[in-house]
């Protein structure tokens, strides 16, 4: 019982805010541009057309999981890079720190005059986002597998390739489905700061064209939007390692 309701605990804690929420904007009379009610924001969510808000989550949708797919398929590598040799571990890692440490925003200007309009600067900007979490997590993951197996795989004679796959990679992957869980949601962010700087398209897009014409209740039902995709997609990394790699779950 006492399980079943911490379960539902974060549910009711949002069930409770929301007419609190309400309250505070009547009682207060606080203008819906300056912060609407959540009456307000359900009001605009319907009022724009079910192939409006397709066509924008798509876009955003489409950026955040092409960009997530990158990261993933750049950052393994590099981290079994990084593992194999020590001297590619204490080149790259500081180049990732430093362009980790660059502001994405500010870079994104000159990636779109490099990459031009299209997909491609808001891909790199969602790749630049998400991938750096992925290579910490697989790195730290394989570098924590116990010294006690590696010795046992070099006396062994086993090749260098049969311990990243068959010994470090496995032990590593409760920690890469830890990155991935925060790069998923990085990804969705990082698709709407693109669409910030450049799009005609996207749940971004739509959140800067609200607020330029001071429709504040249209531009947080996105941000609720927003929300519900990146728990969904949160919860699809954790459903696949459930379902795949359950025995990760108990390390």
């Amino acid at each position: 019982m006492i399980l079943s309701f911490k379960r539902f605990l974060p549910i009711l804690t949002l069930v409770m805010i929301i007419p609190l929420w309400e309250l505070v904007c009547v009682v207060a009379n606080i203008p819906p541009y300056i912060l609407p009610a959540p009456s307000d924001i359900i009001e605009a969510f319907f009022t724009v057309d079910a192939s409006r808000w397709l066509k924008h989550l798509w876009a955003t949708l489409y950026i955040a999981i092409v960009g997530f797919i990158v990261s993933v398929v750049v950052s393994i590598p590099i981290a079994i890079a990084m593992i194999r040799s020590e001297y590619l571990n204490k080149t790259i890692y500081p180049a990732l720190v430093v362009i980790q440490s660059t502001p994405v925003v500010a870079i994104a200007p000159l990636l779109i005059v490099i990459l031009g309009t299209g997909d491609a600067p808001r891909l790199a900007i969602t790749f630049l986002i998400t991938f750096f979490p992925l290579v910490v997590a697989a790195t730290t993951g394989m570098q924590a597998t116990p010294k006690e197996l590696i010795e046992l795989s070099q006396s062994l004679r086993a090749k260098p390739s049969r311990e990243i796959w068959q010994i470090r990679l496995p032990y590593a992957i409760p920690y890469i489905f830890s990155g991935l869980k925060v790069a998923i949601t990085l990804a969705i962010i990082g698709a709407v700061i693109a669409e910030f700087v450049a799009a005609e398209e996207g749940l971004g897009y739509f959140i800067q064209f609200s607020t330029s014409y001071f429709k504040i209740p249209q531009a947080f039902a996105s941000l609720f939007v927003l929300s519900v995709i990146s728990l969904s997609l949160f919860h699809s990394i954790k459903l696949i390692q459930k379902t795949f790699f359950s025995w990760s779950l108990n390390r």
